[in-house]
């Protein structure tokens, strides 16, 4: 299976017990975010990544959680007075990425921008944004303070916002042909089979991924948690016989073309035990996805 299982802490209760549980069970990749577990998540990380420095992380910059709001403020980085939860610019950015890393003690391998759709009208105003957002992760990654740099989105691509091939036009605007744009992060699940019928037809964001060079971060595969338990019998049948609702459902996003990491929030060993044993099968043969969303429909 070329894609590989990677362990997302958006809304896991236990941030570090999660996680614990992921790398015992030898997963190598851990995705987090600034606002996650209203902004605790990177702090408590830092001590499963301290004892585990095979393990790579990723984070995200973007949205400010309550308790960062008046650090934020008194450091004039938000571009306006008032209620602000999220912001691209770039000093806010700059900002965060660096707050990160100090919660992280560590030099994220990976950067997205999160969801930079949000609160834009129009596609101009967003492409200027993102390249405020760009120029200071490419300064960060040529510094050596992050891996590389990425675009983390729930709507942004479904809804046609963007395109990769829009980001990537403004990285290369940005850093040159050199530049370190490495990844884009999207939901990929029997809940968005758009995604999986677009990349079947070497089409759509995955495709475009994979034809730029870039990776794919598979997020929400269980969508929220919700798919296995609503999955019946026959569904899992039409998957993959002989599997849980959970490895059958994974199964989907671990097979879809371009996708090269698939994010899972697992709280226990018996969670990843379940997830690792989707990785375990064969991936599912195009034919077989595609029965799938003739059953589902897209």
């Amino acid at each position: 299976m070329s894609a590989v299982l990677a362990a997302g802490t958006y809304r896991c209760r236990d941030v570090a017990m999660s996680v614990g549980a992921a790398v015992d069970a030898g997963v190598t990749w851990v995705d987090t975010a600034a606002n996650y577990a209203a902004g605790t998540a990177e702090e408590a990380l830092r001590p499963v990544l301290e004892a585990c420095p095979q393990v790579r992380v990723s984070t995200k910059v973007g949205f400010l959680p309550a308790l960062d709001r008046q650090a934020a403020r008194d450091a004039g980085v938000l571009p306006h007075d008032g209620h602000v939860d999220h912001c691209i610019a770039g000093p806010f950015v700059a900002w965060q990425l660096a707050r990160s890393r100090s919660r992280l003690a560590r030099i994220p391998e990976l950067v997205f921008v999160h969801n930079p759709e949000r609160g834009m009208t129009e596609r101009a105003g967003l492409s200027r944004a993102l390249t405020g957002a760009f120029e200071v992760l490419e300064a960060a990654a040529d510094a050596g303070h992050i891996g590389g740099y990425g675009v983390a989105t729930w709507s942004g691509l479904a809804s046609g916002m963007f395109t990769v091939p829009e980001i990537v036009q403004v990285a290369e605007a940005v850093g040159g042909s050199r530049h370190h744009f490495r990844a884009v992060q999207l939901p990929v699940s029997l809940m968005r089979l758009a995604v999986v019928a677009d990349a079947l037809g070497g089409r759509g964001a995955s495709a475009e991924a994979r034809e730029a060079g870039l990776d794919v971060f598979a997020s929400a595969p269980l969508g929220g948690g919700e798919l296995p338990g609503v999955m019946t019998d026959e569904l899992v049948r039409v998957i993959a016989p002989g599997t849980t609702p959970a490895q059958a459902a994974l199964l989907v996003a671990l097979s879809t073309p371009g996708v090269s990491r698939v994010l899972l929030s697992a709280s226990t060993p018996e969670h990843w035990a379940d997830a690792l044993g989707a990785t375990a099968c064969e991936p599912l043969h195009p034919d077989r996805l595609r029965k799938v969303i003739d059953v589902l429909g897209t």
